[in-house]
Order: structure tokens, then sequence, then C-alpha cells
């Protein structure tokens, strides 16, 4: 759907830091088991998202040191 959202769930590092202990020992078990996963930072991912045209436009905080992040494609810049 143009213009719909693209939502990500999980647990997110925030300026290239751990917000838990919780997630640090989870993104060492993840690494443990294939080096290329791990928890992403959301700075890293907002990069990402600008990069194909979209924002960050609202970020819930869930239980257990995870999060909801909403984006949006950035209309203006599709228009160039």
């Amino acid at each position: 759907m143009p213009g719909g959202p693209f939502c990500l769930y999980g647990p997110f590092n925030e300026g290239g830091h751990f917000t838990s202990k919780s997630n640090e020992e989870f993104d060492s078990s993840l690494r443990a088991r294939d080096p290329g996963m791990g928890i992403r930072d959301l700075g890293t991912l907002e990069s990402l998202a600008c990069d194909h045209h979209m924002e960050l436009v609202r970020q819930y905080r869930l239980p257990a040191n995870n999060s909801l992040l909403v984006f949006r494609k950035n209309q203006e810049k599709d228009d160039v």
C-alpha cells in the first residue's frame, strides 16, 4: 500500500550502546550462532531508512526492552 507504514519490532541499541544487560547477552548469543546476526543500532536503521526515502515517525517502547519502530515513506524526497 503506497504511503503505508513499515514496522520493525525488537530490541535496538541506541547511540551504539545496549539499552540493557539482557540485550547485551541476547546479542552475544545471536552472534555466537551467526556473526551476521545481532541487535542493530537505531541510528543505523534510521540512516538506512533515509537511503530508501523513509523516516522514523514513531518509536513505541514495549516490555522486555523491546521497541516497535514505525517508518513511513518521505513523500517530499519521493517527488524529486
